[in-house]
């Protein structure tokens, strides 16, 4: 992965991308290139100044604002979007909670949430609620940041393996738990509807 004249690569989600040339400068923000030229739409818009966090992705497995990160910042790094984080028949463990503790409301900032919370635990699996505030600084318009820390701890728990299968589980989850992120079926249609829906954006 490298640079060339006006030409670059990547590395996202384990896979090259090849970046067409006279599609992009060094200085164009990342989310820009996820979006408008690789046409991954998973990652969101929202301030353009660093403050809201639903551009969040990972960067050599550090949570980053792509929305003032250079492209040249991230040449020759490992960049990771809200596209790897779970597939529908395997989802992650923080999708799984999300689904169970119906974090979603309006849904436009989760991506940036999943990723920032995914970078936590990767990091600690245990974290206490002064963790989860410290590295958790994603704006919520509509106010679910209660709802955002259980989720966190539930997902944590699943890490490490603290919630044996049946037994003290929360009952949400174990509702949740073989329910695929997208499907058209009950009881997880509404939230997993709305996922699709805002990834097109």
């Amino acid at each position: 992965m490298g640079q060339s004249g006006s030409f670059m690569d990547l590395s996202i989600n384990g896979q090259p991308r090849p970046l067409p040339e006279g599609a992009t400068e060094p200085d164009m923000p990342l989310l820009w290139v996820l979006r408008d030229v690789l046409g991954m739409t998973g990652t969101k818009f929202g301030c353009g100044v660093s403050a809201c966090g639903a551009c969040t992705v990972h960067v050599d497995g550090k949570a980053v604002r792509s929305c003032v990160v250079p492209l040249s910042a991230a040449v020759g790094k490992s960049v990771r979007t809200i596209e790897a984080l779970g597939t529908p028949g395997e989802p992650h463990v923080l999708q799984k909670a999300w689904i169970a503790h119906q974090v979603s409301q309006c849904g436009y900032c989760q991506s940036g949430m999943l990723m920032a919370a995914a970078a936590l635990i990767e990091k600690n699996s245990n974290p206490s609620d002064a963790d989860i505030d410290a590295a958790i600084t994603n704006i919520c318009r509509c106010g679910t940041y209660p709802r955002v820390r259980e989720a966190i701890k539930t997902a944590a728990r699943e890490l490490r393996g603290a919630i044996p299968d049946g037994k003290t589980r929360p009952e949400r989850l174990k509702a949740f738990r073989s329910c695929p992120l997208i499907t058209s079926k009950d009881p997880c249609s509404s939230l997993q509807m709305l996922a699709r829906a805002m990834a097109a954006l």
